[in-house]
């Protein structure tokens, strides 16, 4: 397989500009037929959640993505099964529509979404056009193997010490790819690529820091707090495996709740773990 590398990863200034304007931006929930986006500049005064997303786009790919020699970005939605709506189609539909009517207007802009695999199950039909605008690409964890490869394309295989920073990027992420791609953007930046033991270890508590607000805040926004508690406390146990059977029968009717939210996962017949370890150190030190 040829890998590719995109100019908008290397190019510090228009990523930055790109960035700093998509922060300004937060979607808050999905209703049938259109999204509900906020935007936190004050000069923003329309009142349809696709409006603002259309012309946020627009403005973007006028002001900053063409004048820097770009053909075309990828917008990504990670989680989208958090967004609160009553059935998952309604939101790949509006999701579908919006971003559909960019390439009329010459806005060469695709979509990416994550969810879990059964994101479509309620959808009889994989005709309908909500499931047709998709292609479907399921991700494994990587193999040491493949987070080897993945560190070369992004940083080049002339890079020094691919091999160590690889074991390291592996045994941190557990081959995780939205992890792995996190901290390997965070490196690029902050580190200049600098793949070094020392350089790690210097910046991996502001990669941690940037992974809390972007991730791990946004996992845990729409979690009462008596779950985020109970979170917590599984956190701080010796073993990352939970048997549900010494814990107290309130405590057992929130897994299900916990599963549902992708925070909680599965092994077994009564035992659970936290969905990834990053998650599991970041609820400790909140604790």
């Amino acid at each position: 397989m040829t890998r590719k590398r995109f100019p908008l990863a290397n190019s510090d200034s228009a990523t930055v500009r790109l960035r700093r304007e998509l922060e300004n931006w937060k979607i808050r929930r999905v209703r049938v037929g259109a999204f509900s986006v906020d935007r936190n500049a004050p000069q923003f005064f329309l009142s349809s959640g696709s409006a603002i997303l259309r012309h946020g786009l627009r403005d973007a790919w006028r002001r900053v993505i063409r004048p820097a020699g770009f053909n075309g970005i990828i917008f990504f939605l990670d989680d989208l099964h958090h967004l609160t709506s009553s059935n998952a189609d309604a939101i790949a539909l509006s999701v579908r529509n919006q971003f559909q009517s960019f390439a009329v207007d010459g806005i060469n802009c695709s979509v990416c979404f994550s969810a879990p695999l059964n994101y479509f199950s309620d959808i009889r039909s994989f005709a309908e056009p909500a499931v047709r605008f998709y292609d479907k690409v399921h991700l494994e964890p990587f193999t040491p193997t493949e987070t080897l490869e993945y560190v070369e394309a992004v940083f080049g295989p002339k890079a020094g010490n691919i091999d160590g920073f690889s074991e390291w990027l592996q045994a941190k992420t557990h081959g995780h790819p939205y992890f792995m791609a996190f901290i390997c953007r965070q490196m690029a930046e902050l580190a200049h690529g600098s793949l070094t033991q020392e350089s790690t270890l210097q910046h991996w508590p502001a990669i941690f820091a940037h992974l809390e607000r972007y991730k791990f805040r946004s996992d845990l926004a729409q979690v009462p707090e008596r779950e985020i508690q109970l979170l917590r406390d599984l956190a701080l146990k010796p073993d990352d495996q939970i048997t549900v059977k010494g814990l107290t029968a309130g405590d057992r009717a929130y897994f299900s709740k916990l599963t549902e939210r992708g925070l909680l996962t599965r092994i077994a017949r009564g035992r659970y773990k936290l969905y990834h370890p990053l998650f599991r150190e970041f609820l400790r030190q909140e604790s």
